[in-house]
């Protein structure tokens, strides 16, 4: 990473949710941040849908641009956002029935909390699309709904540019009313860009 941010303290404090749907790179974005500005691993990651089953907080993480504008944030990784969670699910990817009840349940209880989450403790939103897949989905619609109920400000970011099949077009098409930043989370790329967009859009 260049030095076009760096860790820098004494700045506004927001709460800023990392929401999305499954396997989006939700929780590889927090690492990725909590790495650039703290040297830290924020959470675990899997190819596992909803292994996320718990929100997860990291504080006091201060971002600063090059135009001398900066954010201090408290990163919150949600589990990923789902309209169905079905155990049939979890069979298909080798559990066996107990264990497949149990996480669809965990991971029905994540969704609940996220949205508690949500609808009491953000200031603001960064929605994770994965770019390789239709982003206009009932579920998404439905919580980038939620949250312009709410006036949260939000960002969009269309991640996984580096895989074969991305497609930031139908991100932005699918919705043109909110700012899309292309990213690769996993590689890095254009993080400097998302940076400087957290800080503008997040400042106080």
């Amino acid at each position: 990473m260049n030095n076009l941010f760096s860790l820098v303290s004494g700045s506004h404090q927001n709460r800023i949710g990392i929401y999305g749907p499954p396997n989006a790179g939700k929780s590889t974005l927090a690492n990725r941040i909590t790495n650039d500005f703290t040297g830290e691993t924020f959470s675990g990651e899997s190819a596992i849908p909803h292994e996320t089953r718990r929100t997860h907080r990291k504080e006091d993480i201060t971002i600063k641009s090059d135009s001398g504008a900066s954010v201090t944030i408290d990163i919150v990784d949600t589990p990923g956002v789902d309209t169905k969670i079905d155990k049939d699910d979890f069979i298909d990817l080798g559990m066996d029935s107990n264990d497949a009840v149990r996480r669809s349940r965990e991971a029905t209880e994540g969704i609940a909390s996220a949205m508690r989450w949500l609808k009491t403790d953000i200031d603001g939103v960064i929605y994770v699309l994965d770019s390789t897949k239709d982003p206009f989905t009932h579920t998404n619609t439905m919580i980038l709904g939620i949250i312009e109920s709410q006036d949260i400000p939000v960002l969009v970011f269309a991640n996984k540019t580096d895989k074969e099949g991305s497609d930031v077009a139908r991100i932005v098409n699918a919705f043109p009313n909110h700012e899309t930043t292309q990213i690769s989370a996993l590689e890095g790329e254009n993080m400097d860009q998302a940076y400087q967009n957290i800080t503008r859009k997040f400042g106080r």
